[in-house]
């Protein structure tokens, strides 16, 4: 394990443990100096965010904007607070919290009878963390999937987090391929949660959002046509003291041959969502392709080329 690595651990175990010692209004305070300092000092996530977040509020002024990035800093560190704070937290308590107000549970339920299971597509947005909770509350254990972090401690960190919570969480790389092991789980009648906003690498489906070009994963929707799961689209954010989680009717999936459609529609459907609360989506990375260099650019455009030919 290189330095880089071992502070990166070190600082991961810290939050965990020193967090939750914390009175939650001093936590919540320092976490949102933090987020006030990040934004004033405009690194690269922030300036991307900016970028990100301009597209989605086209109208907003620089003053507006430079609220607006400082309130999703907020937020994107709320979400941290939360993380190192929610294994402590009384489950029962989230859940009934999220439960007295979120709204579309009705279709989760009507897809459950129906036996085929449920994939529930997600944006960066909000905490999916506390979501998820609500999840294990209403309906028992979902899967997901999770991006092997470096170094691996704080990836297994993670893991043992979410698991804590009653996810179960399936790596991305280094063990079975994931997308056989959540077809097992809808074939069974199983919910499965994944993220649903951005692929920016080949296997990553073309779509339209917010009037620009980008790529968001194929997962949901191949998932949905290969065992007739519904594909429900999820809305979450932060309320003043609490998250707000939104359900949405099931996105049409006609087939394979009807996976690009599907993901164009589920786009549709988080865009309406982000920008409702944009300051709740905790995007810092690029996400449209005219955002990328040049050589990437040419990149994907090649590998799609041969796909447009098919």
């Amino acid at each position: 394990m290189n330095w880089g690595d071992r502070v990166a651990a070190t600082g991961y175990g810290l939050g965990w443990q020193l967090v939750r010692a914390l009175p939650h209004g001093v936590g919540r305070t320092l976490f949102r100096a933090g987020a006030d300092l990040a934004a004033r000092r405009e690194g690269d996530g922030v300036q991307q965010l900016r970028t990100n977040l301009a597209r989605v509020v086209p109208q907003a002024g620089p003053a507006e904007l430079d609220d607006l990035v400082r309130q999703a800093m907020r937020s994107y560190a709320r979400y941290w607070l939360e993380a190192f704070r929610l294994p402590s937290m009384d489950a029962k308590a989230v859940y009934a919290e999220i439960d007295a107000t979120m709204t579309g549970k009705e279709y989760i339920s009507a897809a459950l009878a129906e036996g085929n299971g449920v994939v529930l597509a997600l944006p960066h947005t909000g905490n999916y963390d506390a979501a998820g909770v609500w999840l294990v509350g209403e309906h028992g254990r979902f899967t997901t999937v999770a991006e092997r972090l470096k170094p691996e401690s704080v990836y297994e960190k993670f893991v043992a987090y979410r698991e804590s919570l009653g996810f179960e969480i399936l790596p991305a790389t280094g063990g079975k391929n994931p997308a056989v092991v959540l077809a097992e789980r809808l074939r069974g009648n199983g919910l499965v949660c994944l993220l649903a906003d951005r692929d920016l690498t080949p296997a990553g489906i073309p779509v339209t959002f917010f009037g620009e070009r980008t790529r968001m994963p194929a997962g949901p929707a191949y998932l949905a046509a290969r065992t007739g799961a519904a594909l429900l689209p999820a809305g979450l954010w932060f309320t003043d003291d609490g998250w707000g989680l939104r359900i949405h009717p099931p996105v049409k999936v006609d087939g394979v041959r009807g996976i690009a459609v599907a993901t164009q529609a589920l786009a549709d459907v988080l865009a309406a969502d982000i920008a409702t609360h944009p300051a709740d989506w905790h995007m810092l990375q690029k996400l449209w392709i005219s955002d990328l260099s040049a050589e990437r650019q040419a990149a994907l455009a090649s590998r799609e080329e041969p796909r447009r030919r098919r």
